[in-house]
């Protein structure tokens, strides 16, 4: 299973002509979108006047309804804690919601497709890849 990070979604939205064919040729039933995600993209659609954000959050829920959105449960709690501590200990934190997402992935031992290799590229056991690299 491939998980989407939120800007490989916004880069698909904007027309990447890296992403969109490589996003295209998956079937839906192989990918994944983390809530966290989720939750981030609403976010950023929500902040824009209503009259923008209304078509936007249309085409969001349409991408998103054939693929799976992976909860952030118990066990991915756990993995984000731990991965936290991990990631603090050896002095290379990463964001609060790049930990939930990267729990998410190591969860359902899936790959990362994502631009910000800065910071997942510091996760241990996390398997990703840059469509942009």
């Amino acid at each position: 299973m491939l998980i989407l990070d939120s800007n490989t979604i916004s880069y698909y939205f904007r027309g990447d002509p890296q992403v969109v064919p490589k996003l295209q040729a998956l079937r839906p039933v192989d990918l994944g979108v983390p809530a966290v995600v989720e939750y981030e993209l609403r976010y950023a659609l929500l902040r824009l006047p209503p009259a923008a954000a209304a078509p936007r959050l249309a085409a969001l829920e349409q991408f998103l309804r054939p693929v799976s959105i992976l909860p952030f449960d118990r066990q991915c709690a756990a993995q984000a804690a731990q991965l936290r501590v991990a990631l603090e200990s050896a002095g290379t934190p990463i964001g609060a919601h790049d930990t939930m997402i990267a729990a998410t992935a190591l969860r359902h031992q899936a790959t990362l497709v994502t631009r910000n290799v800065r910071e997942f590229a510091q996760v241990p056991a996390l398997q990703w890849v840059n469509w942009h690299g």
